[in-house]
Parts: C-alpha cells; structure tokens; sequence
C-alpha cells in the first residue's frame, strides 16, 4: 500500500513538469521540421507530455516502455553499458527513443527523409534538458 502511495506522489512530481516539457517538445519539433510527434514518457509508460496528433499517445508510451524494457537488458547483457537511444527504421519513417535523466524517456517520430545526424544531435540535448526537468520535480516535490 505505502509503494501504491509513494509511487502515485512520484507520478503527481513528474506530471508536474508537464507545460516545461512540453514546451521543451515543440521547441524540438521547431527546429526539426521533419518530426511528425514527440512524446516525453515515464520508464513505465505513463505520458508526462505529448505533441502529436499522429498516433494515440498512452499506446506509444506503453510501446516505448516495452521497447526500452528489452533495450536495457540488451545493452546490459553485451555489456555495452546503460541505455541511451533506439532507433528503429520502418517504410514510412523513424521511430527514436532517448533516454531523459534517470526516470522519463523521449520518443521522437520521424518521416523517412529525415537527417538522422540531426535528429540525433536535437534530441540528444532535448533529452538532457527534459531529463533535468523530470529528475530536478522529482527530488524537489
């Protein structure tokens, strides 16, 4: 029950930071034209903040929790040291996942012809900064 409770006020922390991140999102997409969304999540899959009108949200959470889940054990069993990123190419586009700070995950959506240098670089100091916004409510709330 005390876990129930601790974990509701830690989520409550993290929702807090919802305008700044979300403000931190749209910057992004500012100056990466060729973002399609971008969704700023807890590790468990809960939305902290989204600008996308592409596709449902809490599903793409819920999906980039599942993704990160195997990540990390991939990274961690060939010993390549704590997650980072996932990319992952399909026909249509680019799905890419950050990691941001110690609890939350930035989940980008990209057309097909999309500089991935570039996205890379973007969402490497976005992650940062939305990762600091998230551990910094976290310890402070």
């Amino acid at each position: 029950m005390r876990r129930a409770l601790r974990q509701r006020a830690e989520r409550r922390k993290m929702m807090a930071t919802e305008p700044e991140v979300l403000d931190e999102l749209r910057q992004l997409r500012a100056r990466v034209p060729q973002l399609t969304g971008a969704l700023a999540a807890s590790v468990d899959g809960l939305v902290l903040a989204q600008d996308t009108t592409t596709v449902e949200p809490e599903g793409v959470a819920a999906l980039t929790a599942a993704a990160l889940g195997v990540a990390v054990r991939l990274t961690d069993a060939t010993g390549q040291g704590a997650f980072r990123e996932l990319l992952v190419r399909g026909d249509d586009g680019y799905v890419a996942t950050y990691a941001a700070g110690s609890s939350a995950v930035l989940t980008l959506l990209a057309g097909p012809r999309i500089n991935v240098g570039r996205l890379h670089l973007e969402a490497r100091r976005a992650s940062v900064r939305i990762g600091a916004l998230v551990d910094s409510a976290r310890e402070n709330a």
